[in-house]
């Protein structure tokens, strides 16, 4: 006998909610929106109903309501970088929590120019407003030519006439990295730098310089790179440190790759010579030997931005900034120099043998 066609699916409504909860549906809608005068026993019941019959708001409806779209364009600088990652997924979590979307677009590490045709795709898809992780200073050049009239925020320590600005203080956290090996006994500090058109990396490199010259001390060696494990290998693998004997690597992938150079030269990390990076990426503390860094607060950083964009979104123009501290993460990469001499021989350490390969940038005992 045959089978009565099955019921097709039914996408619970708001309607379905106000019955099964015994409200209206504009008290549904009070609880959606976190309207204040809604009792608590009625908002724990309706929300149970939400969860029970996995009712999720009709976007393109509400935004027909109230004339936005509730979603965000992000642009992002450097993508396969672990900062802008994280950046992101840290504002996507914000988002949805409080009935955001959230489009991205990236943009190449070498194709800054890729801006304006970023902004367009985001701006054709009806977003509210703009936010910017990660970025250089030739894409906020070019993002300064656009004439949207979305609110934007940039991801970046320093405050900005235009937008709105909020980040992580990278230079507090390159001088708690570079306090921390002054305080081991290190004199001899080198900074393995981020490329120079990033606003992160000229504030470590920044916070390193500004430490060092209130220690008293000189400026080490100095080495401009990209943000690449690699960067860092060549650099162990290869770079004379003379009498370097602490490193501050611009972030933990390149430390990686300089504990990884110094090791195939028989140089120990921390027994020879101190590692720290910054970022305190999720794996950081499996290095071998686990990394001292400088965490970032990544999902604060997200949850901020979004509160300052909505507060954009909803008519405060005034360009704020807010920052997130850092924190310093001490592992086992880092030891006091005294340590260092008691294990290593005594003229061991300066016959090392390497190639003259790699230099300091020019001026490497000055910016």
């Amino acid at each position: 006998m045959p089978q009565p066609p099955s019921r097709p699916w039914h996408r619970p409504s708001i309607y379905d909610v106000a019955r099964l909860a015994g409200v209206s549906h504009q008290t549904v809608s009070r609880v959606l929106n976190d309207h204040p005068h809604v009792r608590t026993s009625t908002r724990l019941r309706v929300l149970r109903v939400i969860d029970e019959i996995h009712y999720t708001p009709n976007m393109a409806a509400r935004a027909l309501a109230t004339q936005r779209a509730r979603r965000i364009g992000v642009l992002i600088d450097g993508p396969v970088q672990n900062g802008p990652n994280s950046t992101l997924r840290a504002l996507e979590r914000a988002a949805r929590e409080v009935g955001y979307a959230v489009s991205a677009f990236s943009i190449g590490d070498d194709d800054a120019s890729q801006m304006d045709s970023a902004v367009m795709e985001l701006v054709t898809q009806g977003v509210d407003a703009l936010c910017v992780i990660a970025p250089r200073e030739s894409s906020l050049d070019l993002l300064r030519q656009q004439t949207t009239g979305l609110p934007t925020i940039v991801i970046k320590a320093e405050a900005d006439p235009t937008w709105h600005t909020v980040g992580v203080d990278q230079r507090r956290g390159a001088r708690l990295a570079v306090r921390h090996l002054i305080d081991l006994g290190h004199r001899t500090i080198a900074h393995l730098a981020g490329p120079m058109d990033w606003f992160d990396a000229r504030e470590r490199a920044q916070g390193w310089r500004e430490c060092l010259a209130e220690a008293g001390l000189p400026e080490g060696p100095y080495v401009i790179g990209d943000w690449t494990a690699d960067a860092g290998f060549e650099f162990g693998r290869s770079f004379d440190l003379g009498d370097t004997t602490a490193v501050f690597a611009a972030n933990d992938q390149i430390a990686l790759g300089v504990v990884h150079g110094l090791h195939g030269r028989g140089i120990r990390v921390p027994e020879d010579v101190s590692v720290i990076g910054f970022d305190d990426v999720s794996h950081a503390r499996h290095f071998l030997p686990p990394l001292s860094t400088v965490r970032q607060n990544f999902a604060e950083l997200g949850v901020l931005a979004l509160q300052q964009l909505i507060a954009a979104i909803e008519g405060d123009v005034e360009p704020s900034h807010d920052t997130i501290q850092p924190e310093l993460i001490v592992r086992e990469s880092s030891a006091t120099v005294a340590a260092q001499v008691r294990v290593a021989s005594g003229a061991s350490r300066r016959r090392w043998n390497v190639p003259t390969s790699w230099h300091p940038v020019a001026g490497s005992r000055s910016a």
